[in-house]
């Protein structure tokens, strides 16, 4: 039996596919049982489970395009940033998937439509600084997300989890052990959150990282897009936001990379000194 996208309901014999939760540019993720874990009464036998989309599906190195998000991500160790299980092949299907955790909770995406007018400081703040920890952490790895936008962005009772690597790689992929893929090649972007020199044919980048998570942040405070912009043009300060953060928020959101002065890490640091000094 199938899915409606052709995948099978039961993978590698043991991972029987519920319903899908979401589908981005390059996979589909799907909620899961492990039957193995429930049958030895396990207490917890739900996960997620990832596996490329129907127009990826037969590349010539599809399986090898999934096998290195799975690699990106499966020793990253960090609170904020979704855990990865394992990395399968289901023999009868041919069809290359890996487990993850079931996370729970939504995405950035639906809590800015529940929010039009974008979030109080004290919601957003601790976003922010979770957000910018998790994405911090996994540069210090040597890793890079690629696609930082809020439908990758979980929250949830313990806080925001930053998911879905599928265009992130590392800036020496031979040297991880990791195959050297062009992602570029999917176009696969989304301009909103996308570097201009990302958008122009550029490399991923911490800088590019820094850019897309500006962006974001700057939605979560103004409640609306950054959106395309002249490079005259200087987005206006949300009235939520400490003056403080601003300035570097700005920073971060400056069309010429040369002019990005400031570090995600040093990004984080200016929103937790600012909820001190809002609060006092």
């Amino acid at each position: 039996m199938n899915t409606g996208t052709g995948t099978p309901t039961l993978l590698a014999g043991r991972y029987h596919l519920e319903r899908e939760l979401g589908a981005g540019g390059m996979g589909v993720v799907y909620r899961a049982r492990d039957l193995l874990h429930e049958q030895f009464g396990e207490p917890c036998a739900h996960l997620a489970i990832k596996v490329l989309g129907e127009r990826l599906t037969l590349a010539p190195d599809a399986h090898v395009l999934l096998y290195s998000e799975f690699a990106l991500t499966r020793s990253l160790r960090h609170e904020h940033v979704v855990r990865v299980f394992a990395f399968e092949v289901d023999i009868s299907s041919q069809i290359a998937f890996f487990t993850m955790e079931l996370m729970q909770g939504m995405t950035l995406d639906r809590l800015l439509l529940e929010c039009p007018g974008g979030l109080p400081w004290r919601e957003l703040q601790p976003l922010a600084v979770q957000l910018l920890s998790a994405l911090a952490y996994v540069h210090r790895q040597g890793v890079l997300h690629g696609d930082v936008k809020p439908v990758n962005i979980m929250v949830g009772e313990e806080g925001v989890r930053l998911f879905d690597f599928g265009l992130g790689h590392a800036p020496i992929p031979v040297a991880a052990g990791l195959p050297s893929l062009s992602r570029g090649r999917f176009n696969a972007w989304t301009p909103a959150y996308a570097a201009p020199e990302l958008l122009a044919g550029g490399a991923l980048t911490t800088s590019t990282d820094l850019y897309g998570v500006a962006s974001v942040l700057y939605e979560l405070a103004h409640g609306k897009r950054l959106g395309e912009r002249r490079d005259a043009e200087r987005p206006c300060c949300p009235r939520q936001l400490p003056t403080q953060c601003w300035s570097a928020l700005r920073a971060a959101l400056a069309v010429d990379p040369e002019r990005r002065t400031i570090r995600v890490e040093e990004l984080g640091e200016v929103m937790t000194r600012a909820r001190r000094r809002w609060f006092s």
